[in-house]
């Protein structure tokens, strides 16, 4: 009796540490087996990212961004709605990762093989350079050598994990700092106001944030360029991990995945320090004159991309003209300036009025096979040199074996409107090709200066509300103590 009661407890033991060791199994049976089709079956997929330009902000269209407009078709391509939560620093993300509150990361984050213990990581979808970042006309260090203290980077960044390889490996006295409660755009301003004197941030949020921040400036490259991956868990179910490869092998093959690159990362090469200064002093004290004619005209476009085109035009000078006879803050020709019904065109309304309208006439002839958000660059090039030879530059494009709808495509062309070998094959000829391509990116550049620039204000004037804010809340709490306090600063005997 007793050998059978032991037998039974056996059992029992061995039936419970099989339950055990089974229950993560049975419990992804139960939960739709894989995790895409949990993600299926609940209809939603969580994504984490940091609120920062390009990868994810509130840009004139509402939410825009390289990573959310990804994230949005993924989860069409998943057939789920898109659900996103951002965090303020990498720190953050990636406890949501790894708490299971996000499925997979999606923020521009460089790969980093010492998350490669407990995470895995989708394709490579754009590569950048880590660089270290100073103040401009402060001192330029040549080398990492010249750097003794002063450098200030982000915990959990794939920095962190260079610097300490660095420093094994070729600057044993190289010191820096890491904190946990900074976002990249937080370390570059501290950058630009002087707080700090280093930080380490990727290349492309470098470039754009040299455009509302231009103070900080590069001294030289931390690494060579580096794969930009979307994280996710590592688990024995790579369900997720295949859909994602999937997805990025369509959008590859299909454009899409250049495209958005194009709208987002294909302006960000170049940077004029002091037209960035003059341009960024011209929108506090010369845009606020303007800014209430361009919103009350700009009804299909961003009045800020309006914007941007007159300060192209015009640098908002409503008298502006040129040798060619084409005159005001929009720079319109008589004849355009006609057709338009504008009978004044140093009149800063009726020219503002009449160069969107002209833009949105364009943007309505652009042909419907352009996709939505790149018939704007068409229609600007024809804005610059004529719809004709926006269309040559279009016609040119396919006979070389491009892409005539794609942007990325046609642009690499418009030089070629100004050599003869190419523009006597056109039907309209010769065109400024070169000046009406300068001309998109130089729009495109002040368009995101515009916007970055006018966020940061609004964000440092929101800071000092609720700064005033909690300082009437402690006077209205402890009336008495502040007043005693206002007197003892303020009492000069």
């Amino acid at each position: 009796m007793r050998r059978l009661k032991i037998n039974y407890l056996f059992i029992g033991a061995i039936t419970l540490l099989l339950a055990l060791t089974l229950l993560p199994v049975l419990h992804w049976h139960l939960d739709n087996s894989t995790q895409l089709q949990q993600i299926k079956a609940r209809g939603v997929l969580n994504i984490g990212t940091l609120n920062v330009a390009p990868y994810y902000y509130q840009g004139g269209n509402g939410t825009e961004g390289l990573d959310y407009e990804l994230a949005e078709m993924f989860a069409d391509y998943l057939d789920v709605k898109l659900k996103i939560e951002t965090q303020h620093t990498i720190t953050d993300l990636f406890t949501e990762l790894e708490s299971g509150r996000a499925d997979m990361l999606a923020a521009g984050l460089i790969f980093n093989p010492d998350r490669m213990k407990d995470l895995s990581v989708g394709p490579a979808y754009y590569s950048v350079s880590q660089q270290l970042v100073y103040r401009q006309n402060s001192p330029k260090p040549q080398s990492l050598t010249q750097i003794k203290s002063g450098l200030m980077v982000m915990s959990g960044s794939a920095s962190i994990s260079v610097l300490h390889q660095l420093k094994k490996s070729k600057y044993p006295d190289l010191k820096w700092n890491a904190t946990s409660s900074s976002s990249p755009v937080d370390l570059l301003k501290q950058v630009a106001d002087g707080t700090i004197d280093y930080t380490i941030a990727d290349s492309v949020t470098i470039a754009i944030m040299q455009r509302f921040f231009p103070n900080i400036a590069v001294a030289f490259d931390i690494t060579e360029e580096e794969p930009v991956m979307w994280y996710l868990q590592k688990t024995g179910d790579n369900s997720l991990n295949a859909a994602m490869l999937d997805f990025f092998n369509q959008i590859t093959e299909d454009g899409s995945l250049s495209k958005l690159e194009e709208k987002y990362l294909g302006h960000v090469g170049e940077f004029d320090y002091v037209d960035t200064k003059i341009f960024l002093n011209a929108i506090d004290t010369v845009l606020p004159d303007f800014q209430p004619l361009f919103k009350k005209h700009a009804k299909k476009i961003d009045w800020r991309l309006a914007a941007a085109i007159a300060y192209q035009e015009s640098h908002w000078d409503p008298t502006a003209t040129s040798p060619t006879g084409v005159r005001g803050i929009m720079m319109l020709t008589r004849s355009t300036a006609e057709s338009l019904v504008v009978t004044d065109r140093l009149d800063p309304e009726q020219s503002i009025r009449g160069g969107i309208a002209y833009l949105e006439q364009l943007m309505e002839k652009i042909p419907d096979e352009i996709a939505e958000e790149e018939k704007i660059w068409f229609a600007l090039i024809a804005y610059n040199m004529g719809y004709t030879h926006m269309l040559d530059a279009r016609n040119l494009t396919a006979q070389q074996g491009g892409d005539p709808n794609s942007w990325t495509d046609v642009k690499k062309r418009l030089s070629m409107l100004t050599q003869k070998q190419y523009y006597s094959q056109t039907l309209y000829g010769y065109a400024r090709g070169i000046q009406a391509y300068q001309f998109v990116e130089n729009i495109r550049r002040y368009q995101i200066s515009l916007i970055g620039y006018l966020a940061e204000k609004e964000n440092n004037a929101m800071e000092a509300l609720r700064k005033v804010e909690q300082e009437v809340e402690i006077s209205l709490r402890h009336p008495a103590e502040k007043a005693s306090q206002w007197l003892k600063y303020s009492y000069q005997p």
